[in-house]
């Protein structure tokens, strides 16, 4: 007979839990949140210390009557809810709808979903930790305060429908500031020049680097030439050669933010996307006899800490995979990062045994890309350090001196596990470079220069996003993913080829927020109220004197908006295509999923289409039609026939224009980890992209 119910969030985490916990508890799910603020109304009384008015959330009544019910069977309630704001905030709000006493020990947390450690966690159960609950209710209050202040403004100046977030304008700004500085870019030319050495029977690459010991820059076509007047006739004789030994430490363990990048660069993984397989993988997954286990530790971290025990395991892993050599002489602690609440553990595999090979049969292909990242991550962060020669030589011809660098690994150490991604696709590897001597003479095989331009920067990508508003303190862990889902969803920016580009939508009201709400755009204002959130946390401020100070400012900035801000007519953008059911113009419009085709004729005609790119190649199925470019419900770019529903052919891998040399049939782009392969879809055809 049960004498205690436990309340998790999920059905999933239920699951585990009530595996390890036995006959005596009732596992049961609250769903998430039972209750929040109203959408129909502010919800906050703003002249009585900002109280909230909190309502059950719509549909979650028979979740809650199931809830007292089993309430009324047992002796003592657990609420067992995720180990952050927002889980004891659930708690919270669970005591209250059970009418369960605050100062009742009847929470309980842990980091991982694994027997021990939840056994361990219901041996010390706690009150309800009020300062953690108020922390979220100021974020949720100061949120409700900016969106339902703002965004009636934008509906009656700009758009109905309109909303403005805190956090996420101030992304927005990010991405449209980052669109400007591309806009105002002017490239400058510079030019490269190298020269191809031989030495003995082996050839290498050298760079200009200067004259004698001062670096040169050549900045025109007239630098290069009178660089190589210079030098014609002249031999190359090697000046000084420098070798060095470098050693290199390994990253540290995951937290959410790096996370989200390095599955963004290694598995093209969206950020909502890896943190909802990230929660897959902490509720637990059934590895057959050894019954359900959390893998994971919890993924809204920024933390690298690790535990003593975790570490002493990945230590007695790597001596016995790989040898005592690959040890570092102590257990390696990685720098805790400026700002961090340090809160929870990095993330990590709840044990180093369980090897992603292991694992392999018990995962989807998702889940096991991502644990083995997490994993392989983890483990290497354990490890020793790798070490490098490096060798760079300089060689004279005349006065110019001309750069070679090499590199080699000497030892491997954690690079036998796992290397770092890098945003702009580079890859480490070994650069080749003779033995050579001071005084040798080489031979010159040939010289080439090249005039370049300098680049913008690059847009944003999710993890450049991601990156930047954890350096900014924009955000914390658990908003990054929400925040790149809503800037989107409210079409104020658009992904193309995987990087943000702000919609005309998007920068108008930025550039009202800017006028009349600086403030809220203020990364610095932004980062500064992050703090704050984080200081009623820690007990050592006051959430209503928080709020107080901010709210003061903001009505009068609300008024000034309300009464001087003018309003601005969007002017749909005119296609080159008629519609095919009146005739009218097609406009072009922002949705959910990006920019697509609707009649002008609205609301007497309702006609819209999607935009499709072309690729320029023959559909091979039906041979009338074109492929072109498309995207799926979850934004998923595929290829198909522009035929369709007369033709279904359909490809998530993009076709090349050019038909296969040996049997004239579609070649395919396919994304492996070491790059691109152009492949032939129907013969054994295949060459690498350049």
């Amino acid at each position: 007979m049960a004498d205690s119910l436990v309340i998790v969030e999920s059905p999933a985490k239920a699951k585990t839990i009530g595996k390890y916990l036995g006959k005596k508890y009732i596992v049961k799910a609250s769903m998430g949140h039972v209750r929040d603020l109203p959408k129909s109304q502010l919800g906050v009384d703003t002249e009585n210390n900002f109280e909230p008015k909190y309502i059950t959330i719509r549909g979650k009544g028979d979740v809650l009557k199931e809830l007292r019910d089993a309430r009324k069977k047992v002796k003592r309630v657990y609420l067992a809810a995720d180990p952050d704001r927002e889980g004891e905030a659930i708690a919270f709000h669970l005591a209250h709808s059970l009418n369960l006493e605050l100062d009742e020990q009847c929470r309980v947390v842990f980091n991982e979903i694994t027997k021990d450690a939840v056994k361990e966690a219901f041996k010390h159960p706690r009150k309800i930790n009020m300062d953690l609950v108020q922390a979220q209710q100021a974020r949720r209050i100061l949120d409700r305060l900016v969106g339902y202040g703002i965004s009636p403004v934008l509906w009656k100046k700009v758009k109905k429908g309109l909303s403005a977030g805190r956090v996420q304008s101030v992304a927005v700004k990010l991405i449209i500031d980052r669109e400007n500085e591309i806009r105002n870019f002017q490239p400058e030319e510079y030019w490269t020049v190298t020269v191809q050495l031989i030495a003995g029977d082996e050839v290498f690459e050298a760079k200009f680097y200067g004259y004698g010991d001062k670096k040169a820059d050549l900045k025109s076509e007239e630098d290069v030439k009178k660089l190589l007047d210079a030098i014609k006739g002249k031999r190359y004789k090697v000046k000084d050669v420098k070798k060095s030994e470098r050693r290199r430490n390994p990253a540290p363990p995951f937290i959410t933010s790096s996370l989200q990048q390095e599955a963004a660069r290694k598995l093209n993984f969206r950020a909502a996307k890896t943190m909802s397989i990230a929660q897959q993988l902490y509720e637990g997954v059934d590895l057959g006899k050894e019954g359900t286990v959390g893998l994971i530790t919890y993924m809204r971290t920024d933390s690298t800490r690790v535990s003593d025990v975790a570490q002493e395991e990945a230590r007695q892993f790597i001596s016995k995979q790989y040898g005592d050599k690959y040890l570092p002489a102590k257990p390696r602690a990685h720098k805790k990062k400026a700002g961090a609440q340090d809160a929870h553990e990095a993330i990590r595999p709840t044990s180093a045994m369980r090897s992603p090979d292991k694992m392999k049969p018990y995962l989807s292909r998702d889940q096991l890309r991502l644990y083995r990242l997490i994993w392989e991550r983890f483990v290497a962060s354990q490890m020793a350090p790798a070490v490098l020669d490096a060798i760079s030589a300089d060689i004279e011809a005349g006065d110019a001196i001309f750069r070679a660098t090499g590199s080699k690994v000497k030892f491997p150490g954690f690079m036998k596990v796992y290397v770092e991604g890098d945003d702009d696709g580079k890859k480490e590897e070994d650069k080749f470079l003779p033995a050579l001597e001071v005084g040798q003479v080489l031979k010159k095989k040939s010289i080439e220069p090249k005039q370049h331009f300098t680049q913008p920067p690059p847009r944003y990508t999710e993890a450049r996003l991601v990156k930047t508003m954890e350096e900014k303190g924009i955000g914390r862990p658990s908003t990054y993913a929400p925040t790149l889902d809503t800037i989107q969803k409210r079409g104020y920016v658009m992904l193309e080829d995987k990087r943000f580009v702000p919609s005309e939508l998007g920068e108008i009201v930025i550039s009202l927020m800017e006028e009349f709400f600086p403030e809220i755009l203020n990364v610095e204002f932004t980062a500064h109220m992050e703090e704050d959130l984080d200081h009623i946390e820690e007990g050592k401020a006051d959430w209503v004197k928080i709020l107080e100070r901010f709210y003061e400012h903001f009505q009068k900035r609300l008024k000034v908006a309300e009464e001087e801000m003018k309003e601005v007519e969007i002017q749909d953008e005119v296609s080159d295509e008629s519609c095919e059911k009146c005739g009218k113009p097609m406009v072009y419009k922002f949705g959910r999923y990006g920019k697509f085709l609707a009649c002008s004729g609205f609301p007497d005609c309702r006609n819209t289409k999607a935009i499709v790119k072309s690729t320029g190649v023959k559909c091979p199925k039906c041979e009338k039609g074109e492929i072109v470019e498309r995207k799926s419900k979850k934004r998923r770019t595929f290829y198909g026939c522009d035929r369709y529903p007369d033709c279904d052919f359909v490809s998530w891998d993009k076709p090349v224009e050019r038909p296969c040399p040996k049997c004239q049939s579609m070649m395919v782009e396919k994304r492996r980890k070491k790059g691109t392969l152009i492949k032939c879809t129907e013969c054994d055809y295949q060459v690498e992209k350049n």
